[in-house]
Parts: structure tokens; C-alpha cells; sequence
């Protein structure tokens, strides 16, 4: 063990010893609340942005988050957004509210300050629920800390007030917004335009819109979910952006008029967009240009789905607080040095409290995963012993998440309210064997595993699973429960 490996053993050593003075409390059982028939058959639903872009921003250092530390903003392309949806299924229990920012991640402490200072919004609104998404951008201002002149934080509290402020008056206008009308689901499948730089190749290749069309026949509001990390402008930019999907909504604005949400999927392991002649446009500075065509050629498949189907009007959900345990001692590290905001708990090991969602919206259903999740834990096809890095099956990894649900057609929302970095299938989970957390792993069959570095351990997948697991069945009971009492 080298002596940065020792002195960080010393400082979790010690973190660990403050943290057992406070047990975490115990995690309450999230209430599946089951609406089975709506209001009146219709939807009510509204939309609003708000620009997140620093006055100063020419003046004062802003850094960008994604790649390498210590990047600082040296201009702008185009600015952040945050984009709100106000859905509600008038069914009396009041509307959700749907947050999405052009931001590499929002920690869950952040998600917290949101929706607090949101309460008054949610007394003045009945709003049941509001879920914070990124789209996990890797153009924009630091939003978590990790990419500041360390070991000083990358998070700057201006900009922070900036994003805070900006979420409420992006929720106010999407509440003024709100209008009756219909909901429709459909999704196309887009060929040849994500690349998995890990093994095994699995991803989602579907793109998702729910298209609420109001009676009145005004604008239009598109949420959409597609499973990419949001990098096409790469770690040799350094102007703020809102990367691809910035040009993904102005072109679905433009070409139809419609306003758009945009959410990302399981996007671990590593999703990202595929990009032609990728190292000549490198060389030539030409990047932008092909980030706006991945954006506008994206929103193409968005605009030309044509199978959709309506959904009868009705939002069931349930939100599950889990403790998921943190091994990482660079995260422990990040902590203890306030680079990141994070709460410690000890349970009985160093961990961190997150939440993950479940929703079904018109009987589809929808997951929101606080994280980059790998999508084999989703959707299944891990590695054999053989191809693993561990030499062990996928027999010791913990169910899919789809085989959970019980439902092929579960929409995954990655980046849901926290971001706990990836979350890596326990079975090819593999560390450094002299620097483990500090530097990438060589596996037996010569692959670098990376995302290990970004991971709060290989304990996670496990965590996600329980936690989902018991919303599962308290779904289940709840459904039971309300079919007797119809019976009745």
C-alpha cells in the first residue's frame, strides 16, 4: 500500500470512528398511494423553464463539471436550463412536479433544499411529490464539487442560489401553464447512435415520449427519456453548455412548437452518443457542430414516432428512502473536506441515505434510480464467469430491476434525485489491487475498469434492489387491499 493509500485510510478510519457516535434512524416504508379511477378522464399538465446562466460568468470562475478538475468556464455556447412539468392526474390527491437540469448530477442534500424551499409552493398548489432530475450534463457548471481546483470544492454557492431560484420560478410558470388534455405514450427505437465502451454491450436503444395535447389545441408538452450520457462536446470544451440536448428541445420547439423535459435512462457503463469521425472533429474543433446534428437528428425519432397509445389519467407512486453503504474512501474523503454535500450515517458501515421512485402513469410503469445504473442490472445479460472479471457468475448479482417490477415496459430514469455515481454489477466489480478507488483497475482479461473509481461500492447494486423489492411488495398489498374493498 502506497502512503496516499495509507493516509486515506486514516482519514476514513478516523471519519468512520465519529460517525458511529449517531446511529441513522430507521427508513419508514414509502406509501404506495393507488388511484384507480381520475377525476374527470382528463389530464391537467403545464410547462416552464428557466435559464441558469451566472451574470458574472466573463468575470468570476465557474468550473465545468465532467472529465478533468479544475476546468474553468472560459465562455458560453448556449446556457442551462431548468425545465418543469406540472402533471396532475385530477384525481383530488394533487399534481407531481417534474424538475429536469441541464447538470452532470444534483446531490441529495440539493434534491432536499429544493423541495424545502418549494414548501410553499407545495401548500399553495396541493403538489404531492416533486422529483429532481439531471440530465447529467458534462458541459455545465459544477453542481456537485467534484471538479474545482481540489482539494477546494468546484461548488459555488452563487450558482447554487442561481439553480434554487431558478426551480422555483420554473415550477410557478409550469403551474400558471396548466391545462386539461390528453396524454399519449409511445416510443421508437434509434439505430446506431449510443456506443457501450463496456462490456457486456447493454443498453436500451428506445427513446420514450409521453406527449401531453391540451383540449384547447395550444402548445404542446413532451417528456422525453433516452439513455445517454449527455458529453458530446467532451473533456476538450470549455464553454458552458447545454450539450445535445439543448438542440434536441430547440429543434422539437422549432419543428413543432412543442416544449420538452428531457430525462436520461440507465446510462452506467458507459452510454454515451456516438459521434462519426469522432477524433477528426476533435482535431478540427468541430465538435459543436456534431452535437448539434446527434441533438436535432435525435429529435427526429422524438417527432416521428407515430404508434402511441392513450393513458387513461391516473399517477400511482410511491417513494422508498434506502441507506446505501459507502466503501469508496475517495468519496469519504470528498466529504469530509465539504468538496461534495453529503449527510454520513453509520449502518453499521459508513452509508448515505438516497431515495428511489416508482410511478405508474396511466399503467405504464416508471423508475426513478438516484444513480448512473449500469443497464444489465435493469434489463439482465451480464457477464458469464468466464467473460467476468471476478471469474463469478451473474448468479451473485441481485435480480434485474425489470424482473422486479415484473413489467418489460418499465421506463428507467437514471440521475433521479441524487447521484451516486455508477452502479456496477457485483460479479465484474473490479478495484486496483495496490490502489483501490484511486486509480483503474486491469482485469485478467485486460479491460480498465474505470467507473469503479465513481462508485460508492459494490454493495450498491444491492441496496437499489432491496429497496425496490419492498416497493414491490407494498405495491402489491396496497392493489390487494383496494381490490377487496371494491369487492366489498
Amino acid at each position: 500500500m502506497n502512503v496516499l493509500s495509507r493516509l486515506l485510510e486514516g482519514i476514513v478510519s478516523a471519519s468512520n470512528i465519529r460517525a458511529k457516535r449517531s446511529k441513522a434512524p430507521e427508513i419508514k416504508d414509502g406509501e404506495f398511494h393507488y388511484v384507480r379511477k381520475a377525476g374527470n378522464g382528463r389530464f391537467c399538465a403545464g410547462f416552464g423553464k428557466k435559464a441558469m446562466l451566472p451574470q458574472d460568468i466573463e468575470k468570476k470562475k465557474y468550473y465545468i463539471a465532467g472529465y478533468s478538475e479544475n476546468n474553468p468556464a472560459a465562455g458560453v455556447i448556449d446556457p442551462q436550463y431548468v425545465c418543469a412539468l406540472w402533471l396532475d392526474d385530477r384525481s383530488g390527491y394533487g399534481g407531481r412536479l417534474f424538475l429536469s437540469f441541464d447538470a452532470v448530477g444534483i446531490l441529495s442534500s440539493d434534491a432536499q433544499r429544493i423541495r424545502d424551499k418549494l414548501s410553499d409552493f407545495r401548500s399553495k398548489t396541493g403538489c404531492r411529490e416533486i422529483y429532481v432530475f439531471s440530465t447529467h450534463n458534462h458541459a455545465g457548471i459544477d453542481t456537485m464539487g467534484l471538479w474545482g481546483p481540489l482539494p477546494r470544492t468546484g461548488r459555488d454557492a452563487a450558482f447554487m442560489k442561481l439553480l434554487f431560484n431558478g426551480a422555483r420560478e420554473a415550477a410557478e410558470s409550469a403551474y400558471e401553464d396548466r391545462r386539461q388534455g390528453r396524454l399519449f405514450y409511445g416510443r421508437a427505437e434509434v439505430p446506431d447512435m449510443q456506443e457501450d465502451i463496456r462490456t457486456p454491450e447493454v443498453y436500451s436503444k428506445f427513446l420514450t415520449r409521453f406527449r401531453f395535447v391540451p383540449d384547447d389545441s395550444s402548445r404542446e408538452i413532451w417528456l422525453l427519456n433516452f439513455a445517454s450520457h449527455s458529453e458530446s462536446l467532451q473533456g476538450c470544451n470549455h464553454l458552458v453548455s447545454a450539450d445535445f440536448p439543448c438542440y434536441l428541445r430547440e429543434h422539437i420547439r422549432e419543428t413543432t412548437g412543442a416544449e420538452t423535459v428531457y430525462t436520461v435512462g440507465a446510462i452506467g457503463g458507459m452510454i454515451s452518443m456516438l459521434i462519426e469521425n469522432e477524433d477528426l472533429l476533435r482535431r478540427e474543433h468541430r465538435l459543436l457542430e456534431s452535437t448539434r446534428s446527434i441533438g436535432r437528428r435525435l429529435a427526429e425519432f422524438a417527432i416521428n414516432i407515430t404508434e402511441e397509445r392513450e393513458l387513461a389519467p391516473t399517477v400511482c407512486s410511491v417513494t422508498q428512502e434506502f441507506y446505501v453503504p459507502v466503501d469508496n474512501p475517495m468519496l469519504t474523503l470528498a466529504g469530509l473536506l465539504s468538496i461534495i454535500d453529503v449527510e454520513r450515517y453509520f449502518v453499521p458501515r459508513p452509508a448515505v441515505k438516497t431515495r428511489l421512485s416508482y410511478l405508474e402513469l396511466g399503467g405504464i410503469p416508471l423508475l426513478f434510480l438516484p444513480c448512473e445504473l449500469f443497464p444489465e442490472l435493469a434489463y439482465g445479460g451480464c457477464l458469464s464467469a468466464e467473460a467476468s472479471a471476478t471469474g463469478k457468475g451473474p448468479e451473485i448479482n441481485p435480480p434485474s430491476l425489470l424482473e422486479i417490477t415484473g413489467s418489460p415496459d418499465t421506463v428507467i430514469f437514471g440521475l433521479a434525485d441524487d447521484e451516486l455515481g455508477y452502479v456496477i454489477p457485483p460479479n465484474d466489480f473490479y478495484l486496483h489491487p495496490d490502489k483501490p478507488y484511486l486509480d483503474k483497475g486491469i482485469d485478467r482479461h485486460n479491460r480498465r475498469h474505470y467507473e469503479e473509481t465513481n462508485s460508492a461500492g459494490p454493495d450498491t447494486a444491492f441496496a437499489i434492489a432491496e429497496a425496490l423489492q419492498k416497493v414491490m411488495r407494498n405495491v402489491d398489498i396496497a392493489k390487494q387491499k383496494n381490490k377487496e374493498n371494491n369487492d366489498a
